[in-house]
């Protein structure tokens, strides 16, 4: 467990060895830990170091090199895989644009959902998500740091 100061604020991580397994911007690591599936809340000794150089690198203006930092988590089949699909938005899209490139356009709210219950912000990326209107909607760490992520990698 260790945080990293960022111009959103602290940025708290929990991880096993260098795979993170909740991040968020917090100190309240027990808020983290309760987001981490039970199978997975014993982890080994943290590795910071490439956490920590990938996120200074992120907000230094490398907004891709958090895409190299591995990451747990478990749940079941489709969110699972929808974590796997945000992993590679790089861009704003539409909850809707999320459910159809996760491979079932009619499940909005599993998506979104997807976004809800994401442990490991940042690196799946679901402040990329937004509602069909464009608006923001909701993020677990509060709308100004989604708008503060988004204006850092230019997309709003």
């Amino acid at each position: 467990m260790f945080t990293v100061d960022t111009p959103a604020g602290p940025f708290a991580v929990i991880a096993d060895g260098a795979t993170v397994l909740a991040a968020g911007f917090t100190t309240d690591f027990d808020k983290l830990t309760a987001l981490i599936h039970p199978s997975l809340r014993s982890p080994g000794r943290a590795d910071p170091a490439p956490i920590r150089a990938a996120v200074e690198a992120y907000f230094g203006g490398d907004v891709k090199a958090i895409d190299a930092v591995g990451v747990r988590q478990r749940s079941g089949p489709f969110l699972q895989h929808a974590w796997e699909v945000l992993r590679g938005v790089h861009e704003p899209i539409t909850y809707t644009e999320y459910a159809d490139r996760a491979g079932n356009p009619a499940a909005i709210r599993a998506a979104a959902s997807a976004c809800a219950r994401n442990a490991v912000a940042l690196f799946v990326p679901c402040h990329r998500v937004l509602r069909l209107d464009g608006s923001l909607g909701g993020y677990r760490w509060g709308l100004p740091v989604k708008r503060l992520l988004l204006a850092h990698e230019g997309s709003r």
